[in-house]
């Protein structure tokens, strides 16, 4: 999304006073096995089963069970997702027998934002595996997850030194990367709005997370041919009034906006942008404006902007009707957690976990880290079931990603543009994603915490 590749400080800092949750909390699903209860999701067959394992095979593994550790930030942010997702998840999961017959026992590591090391030190006592999430300050704990050899299978990634880390199984879409995710996006922008190729602008937040895209957009954006004639940042902490930036847009001619920053934030703008007449060919909101907020914040600007997200090659949350993969989701999720969203991180989480248990179901009794990371790398064309695009898993640099698909926030909802065409269901695989010529910094590895492959047992 770019969802991961945005801070989380960047949100009102009044959530910093709210009440936390739990670091170390067990997701309490429903694990009542049931012999009419299906393992299959989508075209995967029997990812969860019943069986009779019966040794106590790595740590966070027993005859009964398997202990995963499931990041996030919700007590800084009050977003569940994926705690949601993981419930869900291993309570389907589990009513179906299990990965194996093991009980799957998900436990939340809450890192707050600020407390990622802490709770990666406890997974580190603990778990088997990390599963289906994600903390905005990740790479503080990357060194630490890999001194103990703890596989992670994340929804989100964010930071340089922990995307295309060691150890690590994502599809996840991340600025990190050492080639721009989001180069087929961009280029559809420019394409279809040609005028803007020469009038692109960025604006960013005042954060180390989202200034460090900027370069990295540039060189991408000049290797298309493209512009850059305008280039802000804004307090990460917020902004009074956004008319100053406002002007400046306009004064620059700016036709085309890539906005790295809070959606709240980017609602305001535009408001400031409409009440001036002053309408982008496009404006480029990022995944993390994917949401229902977004449309409610904006929705006196979006019938005269054009604000776009890449869901890079996941289905989109409305294509319940078209990808029955997501209507499976949105149907454990009434049935599991009524009440609860399913939104584009939890899709996100959902295919991380499918990844997971399908890996690790390939084990047997003896179940083993290596083992589980070993068989979620060889897969080369993972479409968790239905909810994604084709991707390849190898460790990063095996395969570019080629599949892309594009929302527009509209006055009736999330919509895929008319001009959007998809070649493969509601995508478009046709991206030759842009490798960096500039060095940007790279995941750390197993040597540089002085291991090595045969270490990881």
């Amino acid at each position: 999304m770019k969802s991961q590749r945005i801070l989380v400080a960047l949100l009102a800092a009044a959530l910093l006073a709210a009440g936390c949750s739990r670091g170390g909390e067990e997701v309490e699903g429903t694990n009542t096995t049931s012999s009419t209860a299906s393992g299959d999701f989508g075209d995967l067959k029997n990812v969860c089963q019943a069986a009779k394992p019966s040794s106590s095979s790595a740590q966070g593994v027993t005859a009964g069970e398997i202990k995963v550790g499931v990041f996030s930030d919700v007590g800084f942010t009050k977003n569940t997702e994926f705690v949601d997702a993981a419930n869900v998840f291993t309570s389907w999961c589990n009513a179906a027998g299990g990965i194996g017959g093991r009980k799957v026992v998900a436990t939340v590591r809450d890192a707050k934002l600020r407390e990622v090391r802490q709770r990666m030190i406890e997974a580190c006592r603990e778990d088997f595996a990390l599963v289906g999430g994600g903390a905005a300050l990740d790479s503080l704990g990357t060194e630490d997850r890999l001194k103990c050899l703890l596989p992670d299978f994340p929804a989100q990634v964010v930071d340089v030194k922990n995307t295309g880390s060691d150890l690590q199984v994502s599809s996840g879409a991340s600025a990190s990367r050492p080639y721009n995710p989001y180069t087929g996006y961009h280029q559809w922008l420019i394409t279809t709005y040609p005028a803007s190729a020469g009038a692109v602008g960025i604006i960013t937040g005042d954060s180390p997370s989202t200034k460090a895209m900027v370069p990295k957009f540039q060189e991408s954006m000049t290797a298309m041919n493209a512009s850059v004639v305008y280039n802000e940042l804004y307090p990460a902490t917020g902004v009074a009034d956004w008319t100053p930036y406002a002007q400046s847009i306009k004064s620059k001619g700016v036709k085309g906006l890539i906005f790295l920053g809070d959606f709240r934030s980017l609602a305001k703008l535009e408001d400031v942008l409409t009440g001036m007449d002053y309408k982008l060919d496009w404006i480029d909101a990022n995944s993390n404006a994917y949401n229902s907020q977004f449309l409610q914040l904006a929705g006196n600007s979006l019938a005269g902007q054009s604000n776009f997200a890449d869901l890079a090659g996941i289905a989109p949350v409305e294509a319940g009707a078209t990808v029955p993969d997501v209507k499976l989701v949105k149907d454990l999720f009434a049935k599991y957690a009524p009440g609860k969203d399913v939104t584009y991180p939890v899709l996100r989480a959902f295919s991380a976990w499918l990844l997971f248990a399908k890996s690790a179901a390939t084990c047997g009794d003896q179940l083993t880290r290596k083992c589980a990371y070993d068989a979620a790398t060889k897969e080369t064309a993972w479409t968790a079931g239905g909810l994604q695009a084709p991707t390849d898993m190898r460790p990063t640099g095996a395969a570019l990603p080629k599949c892309y698909n594009i929302v527009q926030a509209t006055p009736q909802g999330w919509q895929q543009p008319a001009e959007f065409k998809p070649d493969n269901g509601p995508y478009r695989c046709d991206m030759n994603a842009y490798v960096y010529k500039n060095d940007y910094g790279k995941g750390l590895t197993l040597a540089d915490v002085g291991l090595s492959i045969n270490d990881f047992k």
